[in-house]
């Protein structure tokens, strides 16, 4: 037996110390490069490149905080909320929902930022300063629509810049914090209307279960298919919707 556990360790020792290339991947020989390039063309592509995956990756940020997203996904929610449906409609619909509303909302303004910026740009006929600026007016002028002045005031006062003369004056660091909480503020006062007609649904049924003794029976359970038959009735979705884009005209 300790001949046995001798000779084991012993071919142990002989496959450690044995060089096996067939063990071994071959791993392929690679190596990086910088080489200067003379040709500014190509540097001006290269640094355009960059510039697009940057702002490809910040893109659903802007989505969010420079378009009717925020106020819609917000309604969205409160709505699902006064329902009491817990999941139903699911978070990714409503989502997909908003987004697809935020498109045809913001088609208007995807069509001028095209015909006034971009396809000037890609036809060479300005330079990138230029497409930038014709890009955001019709951003910043979505944006006032919907902005109210008390809060371009107060990130003004924040800021303390001095107080524009005209629209042009206010920077996008102003504009863009006062377009958010505006639009948070619209979205909770629509949220608001949207709970009245739900509750005073939730309070009938509570006092009819209490007037009849049954303080034990949850009312959600009874007012629930109730919520859904009213909702259904009015046709909820083609007002709540109707209401969500006509808001932004």
């Amino acid at each position: 037996m300790k001949k046995f556990k001798v000779l084991f360790l012993f071919l142990i020792i002989c496959l450690l110390s044995t060089n096996l290339s067939w063990a071994q991947p071959q791993v392929p020989n690679i190596s990086l490069q910088i080489n200067g390039n003379s040709d500014p063309r190509n540097l001006s592509s290269t640094i355009e490149l960059i510039l697009l995956f940057t702002v490809l990756s910040l893109l659903p940020t802007i989505i969010i905080m420079m378009t009717s997203f925020t106020r819609i996904i917000i309604v969205l929610s409160f709505l699902r909320n006064a329902l009491s449906t817990q999941q139903n409609p699911p978070t990714q619909v409503l989502i997909g929902l908003a987004i697809f509303l935020t498109f045809f909302i913001m088609a208007p303004v995807g069509n001028k930022i095209y015909n006034d910026a971009l396809n000037p740009y890609f036809n060479e006929e300005i330079t990138q300063e230029e497409a930038f600026s014709r890009a955001m007016d019709p951003v910043r002028e979505f944006m006032f629509k919907q902005t109210r002045k008390k809060d371009i005031s107060l990130f003004i006062e924040i800021a303390k810049l001095k107080k524009p003369k005209t629209l042009n004056d206010i920077p996008n660091k102003v504009l863009i914090p006062a377009f958010l909480i505006s639009e948070l503020k619209t979205g909770f006062q629509i949220g608001f209307i949207l709970f009245i007609p739900f509750i005073i649904i939730d309070m009938v049924v509570a006092s009819t279960l209490m007037s009849m003794g049954m303080m034990m029976l949850p009312p959600v359970m009874i007012s629930l298919p109730f919520k859904i038959l009213l909702f259904i009735l009015v046709d909820g979705w083609n007002l709540v919707i109707k209401s969500i884009v006509m808001g932004f005209k």
